[in-house]
């Protein structure tokens, strides 16, 4: 089992953009240079995290990318599924042919375990993450993911929370 660059970029670039929401769209190449990301790989990711409705862009001056969703209502498996990332501890890809087109003795050990990671993950919203980066304790958590847009600005309902 692994997580690839790819998922973690993905979930490092989204983190990135979490704690900046609130101040205006987040251009990728400040992403990049703060997180030492590709610009063209972030490119990549953030072309499947749109058509995944987990961020939206702006154009023009001014333009970037801001969440398309509360931080509350992103999961870290969201984010992992969006880019195409599996994270699967079986050898045949949850098939069930292990060993000559049959299921091995451990098949469901490592699907279970698939199962459990996935649980976790889900679990894991990128308001969890945000609190961490800043050091606000989970349970202070209300409504900080509220976002609504008006004329491409952005604007985060995080009274008294951060």
């Amino acid at each position: 089992m692994r997580l690839t660059t790819k998922g973690r970029f993905a979930v490092t670039a989204m983190l990135d953009l979490g704690l900046r929401q609130g101040e205006g769209p987040v251009t990728l190449a400040g992403i990049s240079e703060r997180q030492k990301i590709s610009l063209s790989y972030l490119e990549q990711l953030f072309g499947k995290l749109r058509r995944h409705a987990l961020v939206e862009s702006v154009r023009g001056p001014g333009g970037g990318y801001y969440l398309a969703k509360g931080l509350d209502d992103i999961a870290v498996s969201d984010i992992i599924k969006a880019v195409d990332e599996s994270i699967d501890a079986t050898q045949c890809g949850g098939l069930g042919n292990c060993r000559d087109e049959r299921e091995c003795m451990t098949h469901d050990l490592w699907t279970n375990l698939n199962a459990r990671i996935f649980d976790y993950l889900a679990s894991v919203k990128l308001s969890h993450l945000v609190a961490q980066q800043r050091g606000v304790p989970v349970g202070q958590l209300h409504d900080a993911g509220v976002v609504q847009k008006r004329r491409g600005e952005v604007k985060a309902d995080v009274a008294g929370v951060f």
